[in-house]
């Protein structure tokens, strides 16, 4: 009986594992596409449906990365870069600032601004969009990256403050207690117990911005307006805005904007399956 048990047991997870794997190749199977496509030209990619190039075609990825002369896709990879960090950065801290302070603090009109807060969430992003063209326009701030930045260091982004909040509830005000009988002020705790108690959710918040930042292509196309400036998402649109449009370069530099995305998610995926799952939960 406990022989057939453990046979039951061993078929029940071979079949799961079998259908985990189909799922998977299903899932990757548009990013294989795209990689072997880049490797063929756009009659072998039109008139065959193969997986796998017949002839192995490498200029894809040697012409598209050329760009369009004047700028090459590194410049796009720099620009990308450049904007997004300091929105990793100033987004994360903006947030560990608002949500220490909804969470330990007390002050007036704490329910009114926290429902506000939770508010925007429920506002479309496009609904911003002409006041905030409008204000950065009067700055003169346009055709520059101070829009994406200064925004996230005024924790704009309610969803990554209220994932803080969330999280901050939950620890025992005991740990406040005793770091204030040994004698630790408020920046302390934050920075000694806070911080690195809460590094799951900090770093999902920080691939949030980042993928966010990477992929975003509307608000680039409103605020940018100078080639030297484009971002990744950007360069691609001009890639396919071309009359003739050379599928194999498209795939090849389509296929090198994912794959940051792709090594960012395996190496943090356990910071941010953790994140994700213990937000709210005492660690």
């Amino acid at each position: 009986m406990t022989s057939y048990r453990k046979v039951r047991r061993g078929a029940g997870r071979a079949v799961v594992y079998v259908l985990l794997t189909l799922a998977s190749l299903i899932m990757i199977y548009p990013l294989l596409w795209m990689f072997f496509g880049a490797f063929k030209s756009n009659s072998e990619l039109f008139g065959s449906m193969t997986l796998l190039p017949e002839v192995w075609d490498f200029t894809g990825f040697v012409k598209g990365w050329a760009g369009s002369g004047f700028f090459d896709y590194g410049d796009y990879f720099l620009n990308t870069f450049r904007m997004t960090i300091p929105c990793i950065v100033l987004g994360i801290a903006s947030s560990i600032l608002v949500a220490y302070g909804f969470t330990r603090f007390q002050f007036v009109g704490k329910k009114l601004f926290f429902t506000l807060m939770i508010a925007t969430m429920l506002l479309p992003g496009t609904t911003m969009i002409i006041p905030r063209y409008i204000l950065f326009n009067q700055i003169g701030w346009l055709d520059t990256y101070w829009p994406f930045i200064m925004p996230m260091a005024f924790a704009t982004v309610a969803f990554n403050n209220f994932m803080l909040i969330t999280f901050f509830r939950d620890l025992p005000e005991s740990l406040d207690e005793a770091a204030t009988i040994d004698g630790a002020n408020s920046w302390q705790i934050l920075t000694r117990i806070y911080v690195p108690l809460s590094k799951t959710s900090i770093v999902t918040i920080g691939l949030f911005i980042f993928i966010g930042n990477w992929n975003n292509f509307f608000e680039p196309l409103i605020y940018i307006s100078s080639q030297e400036k484009f971002t990744l998402p950007l360069a691609l649109q001009m890639t396919f805005n071309q009359a003739q449009v050379e599928w194999n370069r498209a795939l090849a530099m389509s296929f090198c904007a994912v794959v940051p995305l792709v090594l960012l998610f395996l190496f943090a995926q356990k910071y941010f399956i953790e994140g994700i799952a213990t937000t709210g939960i005492k660690e």
